[in-house]
């Protein structure tokens, strides 16, 4: 109700704005046309002044011809000023009439003509959050639209290998495997050999068949560590590879190499570790070398006592820093292999709630745990 209450006002204002300066034309209009209309009979009050002074006798007959010429000039160029406007002011009037009929009714009547097809004056409240869906199917929709452009851009040019590899992992992200191997195999047919490519081929081979390394998608990655030993992509399916074939040690040495050779800043690293512990990979928090010299020699309730100790500063570590997938998933195991299965169970919800917000990390940390046997 607000809404169209404001919407009157605007429209009112409109008309005022249009009307304003029809008024003031019009005032000065007519006021011009009286100042004209003196000016006229100030000319023929003159006229009849001489006439009256020629009779009598206060000027000579000349003077008074030449008086009476000079005022019935300009009694003239008066008279036909004061008609022009006139003339003018019936049509002027009439034009400021429709004027303002078009103002307070044919605004308003456009106004609803244009709202009335294209608005939608029933239209109920739309909650925030489904505008948000509606924005993110929005999205999807104009993504969609783009990749049939350039599917229609490449139906015309096949032999374009920057479209192909621009086009296939947009369609291996909306879903669309079987067409996203087709363009990684353009893409690998028009821009070469390369391991980033064989990796990308085999992964996508691996999506399309439900996430398993088959025999071909093996055959890729294999082709992409024959390039560079050392590619993550290649390595990690590689170990899974192992992992479903049931070869789990073969998998964890992987994958342990990998992290060997993996940066500290890695964004894949997580997604290792915890595939890594997945497969029984992990282990107890490291020693340096001087602890495991010098923890020879102990009593095994001392030995204990330094593993304890090791383990309580690694929670004490995760609870200021708890973006460690890892460190928890080794810190939970650590307290399951010393029988405390009840700060298992509470670190394990500590981890939850330290990465709830990031849900790749979440995503790994769950997988850890339920290989460890905390899946609630």
């Amino acid at each position: 109700m607000t809404l169209w209450f404001v919407f009157a006002l605007m429209t009112v204002a409109a008309i005022f704005a249009v009307l304003l300066p029809l008024g003031r034309g019009g005032r000065a209009q007519d006021q011009g046309s009286q100042n004209e209309g003196s000016e006229v009979a100030v000319y023929k009050d003159q006229l009849a002044e001489i006439e009256r002074d020629l009779a009598a006798g206060l000027i000579a007959a000349p003077e008074a011809e030449a008086a009476r010429v000079e005022i019935s000039r300009r009694l003239l160029a008066a008279a036909g000023s004061e008609s022009s406007p006139e003339l003018k002011s019936a049509p002027s009037l009439n034009w400021r009439r429709a004027a303002a009929v078009l103002a307070l009714v044919g605004l308003p009547l456009v106004a609803i003509g244009v709202y009335m097809p294209l608005g939608s004056p029933r239209l109920q409240d739309f909650p925030l959050a489904q505008r948000e869906r509606g924005a993110g199917s929005g999205m999807a929709r104009s993504l969609e639209n783009l990749v049939v452009q350039v599917e229609q851009h490449l139906e015309k040019n096949p032999t374009d290998g920057r479209g192909w590899n621009v086009l296939a992992p947009v369609l291996q992200r909306l879903g669309r495997f079987d067409d996203a191997v087709r363009a990684y195999r353009n893409s690998l047919t028009y821009n070469g050999e390369s391991a980033e490519r064989r990796s990308d081929l085999g992964e996508a081979i691996s999506a399309a068949a439900g996430g398993v390394v088959t025999a071909e998608a093996k055959a890729e990655f294999e082709r992409a560590h024959a390039l560079d030993a050392d590619d993550p992509k290649a390595n990690y399916f590689l170990g899974l590879a192992a992992e479903q074939d049931g070869r789990k040690d073969d998998a964890a040495n992987i994958w342990r190499a990998l992290l060997a050779k993996a940066p500290a800043d890695a964004p894949w690293r997580p997604l290792v570790q915890s595939s890594l512990a997945r497969v029984g990979g992990g282990t107890m928090p490291a020693l340096s070398d001087e602890t495991i010299a010098g923890s020879k020699d102990m009593a095994e309730g001392d030995r204990n006592a330094m593993v304890r100790g090791m383990v309580e500063r690694l929670a004490t570590r995760l609870k200021q820093n708890g973006d460690d997938v890892e460190g928890w998933l080794r810190l939970v195991r650590a307290y399951l292999v010393m029988g405390d299965r009840d700060k298992a169970m509470g670190a394990s919800t500590d981890a939850r709630q330290a990465v709830a917000k990031d849900a790749e990390r979440l995503r790994q940390l769950n997988e850890g745990l339920k290989t460890l046997g905390l899946d609630g």
